[in-house]
């Protein structure tokens, strides 16, 4: 058994696989995931986990070069802005339609799936490099 960082399995799996500019998304429970996509599921109920839990734990493990979020997400959900801001001070972040976030999540590596119910609560994570 693991002694530190994550214990999900398929979530191991996936960063330890990732190369430069390969990326993932954290969605929450309402993201539809593109067929074909690896889903990984961590929703319980609704709240658990949070996106923001997710993320931070993400956050260790994982080089992120880059972060997408969704226009939409200035106007419809500015504390999850606010805090992914925090957790992510430094990131490039780029933003588009909620539309075209969607379509990018065809070429994910996988989409993990949280039990987070506020607007907007999604995020791509563009994988960099430790050296």
């Amino acid at each position: 058994m693991k002694k530190n960082g994550i214990l999900n399995s398929e979530i191991s799996k996936v960063l330890s696989d990732m190369g430069h500019t390969d990326y993932i998304c954290i969605g929450d429970c309402g993201l539809p995931v593109p067929e074909g996509v690896k889903k990984i599921d961590l929703a319980l109920k609704i709240g658990t986990p949070s996106f923001i839990e997710v993320l931070e734990e993400i956050k260790k493990d994982m080089v992120i070069e880059k972060i997408i979020l969704a226009d939409e997400i200035k106007e419809k959900n500015k504390t999850m802005l606010t805090n992914i801001s925090l957790i992510l001070p430094t990131q490039e972040t780029d933003f588009m339609s909620h539309e075209d976030f969607k379509k990018m999540l065809k070429n994910a590596k996988a989409v993990i799936r949280t039990g987070e119910a506020t607007p907007y609560s999604n995020i791509i994570l563009i994988s960099g490099v430790s050296f």
